[in-house]
């Protein structure tokens, strides 16, 4: 684990790359890092986030500044921008059930090809994808999801990068610290090693690759 500033961390995401980002509308969401991508006017990105936040807020911040060209989450319902690129078809996105979409993430950090869920069987979401029967009941094959970087927000970090989160910021960032190829963190309090109770590690120090200095 590496210690940098927002702007060291941020300057490492190539246009293109595919991120995940933590968060719930904005909650446990890395909102410096956000500023920063905003700032370096980094293009073309693959989002991978539960939602799309509201303008001004979160990842909302991405589509002012139409440097989202994908979006793969659960949904886009209170950001009006977001919804006007979909239309637009300026914006490719991909509405996912919120637990399937969790479990897609889980299955690619835990190295799997993906999940069984019956959610969708009938419906739209089942085109382009592969039935299974077990025991008699059917099955959609739900794809893991994995990307390039992962931005997570948790509340305490200490030197060598275990991390532990507060109330609902406790959604969908430990998941993704698993899912990608970079792990890029900020949190609210940095510590020294021992503060963290180690039963109270959610995300353990080897998955993160960078720590942004807070100050």
């Amino acid at each position: 684990m590496k210690s940098v500033s927002a702007e060291e961390a941020v300057a490492m995401i190539p246009n293109g790359a595919s991120i995940m980002v933590g968060g719930f509308m904005g909650v446990g969401t890395p909102e410096r890092l956000l500023d920063e991508l905003v700032r370096q006017k980094k293009a073309d990105i693959a989002l991978i986030s539960n939602d799309a936040a509201v303008p001004g807020k979160g990842v909302g911040k991405l589509f002012e500044g139409g440097q989202v060209s994908r979006m793969i989450g659960t949904h886009i319902g209170l950001n009006p921008k977001a919804q006007q690129q979909m239309l637009a078809n300026e914006i490719t996105v991909d509405l996912i059930p919120q637990g399937t979409f969790v479990e897609r993430i889980r299955a690619g950090g835990c190295g799997l090809g993906g999940v069984l869920t019956p959610t969708g069987v009938g419906t739209l979401v089942e085109q382009g994808k592969q039935r299974v029967e077990v025991n008699g009941k059917t099955f959609l094959l739900e794809t893991a999801l994995r990307a390039d970087f992962a931005l997570v927000h948790a509340f305490l970090s200490d030197y060598v990068g275990n991390l532990s989160y507060a109330l609902t910021a406790r959604n969908f960032n430990p998941v993704m610290a698993m899912a990608a190829d970079t792990v890029i963190v900020t949190a609210e309090h940095i510590v020294p090693v021992g503060v963290i109770a180690p039963d109270h590690v959610v995300t353990p120090g080897p998955l993160v690759d960078y720590l942004v200095v807070n100050g």
